[in-house]
């Protein structure tokens, strides 16, 4: 029997149920704290085939390309800078099948070095899951049996968390251009503080009436410096001169708020005029 392998979907951070082979997975960011060292994240396969499934951990954390689009960054080395708890956070079971329509607690332990600083650390949790081979069509299969073994592998990120710890954000150089029937925003957003930032980005357009007109809202993780953009849509809305606000705070609906490390609203805004074509 001949099989071919592929990677279905890479995903980051973000809560999923998957076509095929994938599971569902609960929470879908982690936290730890150096008190109790430990935690627990639930496993659902909904589909009506068994699934193998690996748990690993690396280093990364979220960054932005010269375009402004989101990227997950894993750098091959590392210094003592980089907070990285990947080597020391351990999945038990590390490997599982899961069965259709079955749940699976998975713990994870840390173990960090003795002395280790106050902080917060960084860690990627990678979920694995193989099933069966889904077949090809236009393939005569009398007499060889052609599939894809697909395998959906989902990332979550991990907040390693000791001692007191403080976030903030700096927002500057913020831009706008119109593109289509959209608003593309972008700025550039500084991490203050000694954990990361995560919260929400929101837009809103105002008329010269003082009316806002359009809006947009995102959440963003800034671990590192980064030069994200959004998208704001402007169809059907008539040239002229407009006000862009931003604002950045730490609300997170997706988030519990006691993972949430506060921090006071950072707003700014810039003028922008929308051209008659477009």
């Amino acid at each position: 029997m001949t099989r071919l392998a592929a990677l279905a979907s890479l995903t980051i951070g973000v809560p999923l149920g998957l076509h095929a082979q994938g599971v569902m997975i609960a929470p879908h960011q982690v936290f730890m704290d150096h008190r109790t060292r430990s935690t627990s994240m639930t496993l659902y396969n909904p589909n009506s085939t068994p699934a193998e499934i690996t748990i690993t951990t690396f280093f990364g954390y979220p960054g932005t390309d010269s375009t402004g689009e989101f990227e997950l960054r894993t750098p091959e080395s590392r210094d003592s800078t980089q907070p990285s708890a990947a080597e020391w956070i351990e999945a038990f079971p590390r490997r599982l099948t899961l069965y259709p329509q079955e749940k699976q607690i998975i713990r994870l332990l840390a173990r960090p070095p003795a002395g280790l600083a106050d902080g917060e650390y960084w860690s990627r949790i990678a979920v694995s899951a193989k099933g069966g081979a889904v077949a090809v069509a236009g393939i005569d299969t009398t007499k060889i049996n052609v599939g894809l073994n697909l395998e959906v592998r989902t990332i979550l990120p991990l907040q390693y968390r000791k001692g007191r710890l403080q976030t903030g954000v700096t927002l500057s150089d913020i831009s706008a251009k119109t593109i289509g029937d959209s608003l593309e925003v972008r700025g550039k957003f500084v991490r203050q503080g000694s954990a990361a930032f995560l919260g929400t980005v929101r837009g809103t357009l105002v008329n010269d009436a003082g009316q806002i007109v359009a809006r947009f809202s995102n959440p963003i993780a800034v671990y590192l410096d980064i030069a994200p953009r959004f998208r704001c849509g402007i169809a059907g809305l008539p040239p002229g001169r407009y006000v862009l606000h931003v604002e950045v705070t730490s609300d997170r609906e997706d988030l519990p708020a006691e993972s949430v490390l506060p921090i006071k609203p950072v707003r700014d805004s810039i003028a922008v005029v929308l051209p008659s074509e477009r």
